[in-house]
């Protein structure tokens, strides 16, 4: 498969943890492509959530709270109103919240017009759950990045050590492993490769032996 066409849209799914916003981004910027980490939405959702003391499964509360918040993406900053929370929403309590409500199809119909404005015609590479398959079905090109839990324990593991934080990689292993049963299972949006979808599997490829051969599927 080789893509011709300008601009590109490519959109990158794939399990949590397997490099889909590294490789995204990597990608959207040596094609000058715009890019959307639609992970990133949902954290600032649930971390205005949180601060609003909602729990997970109140559905209705969290879309009209997403009727009335500003999420904005500048450059490598993200914005929850005019507050940067670039790093606050990588916390593992958020991304565990986050996880939960996007199980939600009222919230996911809710925010799914934004993601669909990244796309203004001009390129994009657009990472996240769905993106292969109700968000952009169009895509031109469709990559479902897979790792083995192992792998992605391990390379969590060593972003976490970096920073200074005291993990126990069997513990990593298990959570991603949990993580990856609730994604399959849930009812809405599950974890699937999506029709046309190119499965690549990283396992034994570094970051930039990735981009390349996504890169090897465009001309």
């Amino acid at each position: 498969m080789k893509l011709t066409k300008l601009p590109y849209l490519i959109a990158i799914d794939g399990p949590a943890g397997s490099g889909k916003g590294t490789i995204a981004k990597l990608i959207s910027k040596k094609l000058d492509l715009n890019y959307l980490d639609s992970g990133a939405i949902y954290r600032i959702i649930a971390l205005a959530a949180t601060r609003e003391n909602l729990r997970s499964e109140q559905a209705q509360e969290l879309v009209s709270l997403v009727k009335k918040i500003n999420m904005r993406f500048e450059s490598e900053e993200i914005f929850l109103n005019e507050e940067v929370v670039t790093n606050e929403i990588r916390a593992s309590e958020i991304s565990q919240y986050s996880s939960e409500i996007a199980a939600h199809l009222a919230l996911r119909a809710e925010i799914l017009s934004f993601q669909r404005a990244f796309y203004k015609g001009n390129g994009l590479v657009a990472e996240g759950r769905d993106m292969t398959t109700i968000v952009f079905p169009e895509a031109d090109l469709k990559i479902y990045l897979d790792a083995s839990p192992q792998e992605r324990a391990k390379r969590r593991y060593k972003q976490l050590i970096v920073k200074g934080n005291n993990v126990n990689m069997s513990d990593l292993t298990s959570e991603i492993e949990a993580r990856d049963k609730r994604d399959i299972e849930r009812k809405v949006s599950p974890l699937k490769v999506a029709d046309e979808a190119i499965i690549l599997n990283t396992d034994d490829l570094t970051i930039d032996q990735t981009v390349n051969k996504i890169l090897s599927f465009i001309t």
